[in-house]
């Protein structure tokens, strides 16, 4: 299990190679500024899409990520 020192530097990290160092600080500032809920933020989100948009996002999603870890892909 990751630590939670480790999740934090893996998910900024993430931040920074999309969002680049500056914006990726200006989200965590709008996160810790706002009660942001990220659960009740991802429900909002799908509730606006349809099976079919949310298939299609986490197919798109797979393809130009694919999985580089140890675990095993079914």
């Amino acid at each position: 299990m990751n630590s939670a020192v480790e999740i934090m530097d893996t998910g900024f990290a993430c931040l920074v190679e999309k969002l680049g160092v500056v914006d990726a600080e200006r989200f965590v500032a709008m996160i810790k500024r706002d009660s942001f809920d990220y659960t009740i933020w991802r429900r909002e989100y799908f509730d606006k899409m349809n099976i079919e948009q949310i298939s299609a996002e986490a197919v798109a999603y797979v393809q130009s990520h694919p999985h580089k870890g140890r675990g095993i892909r079914i």
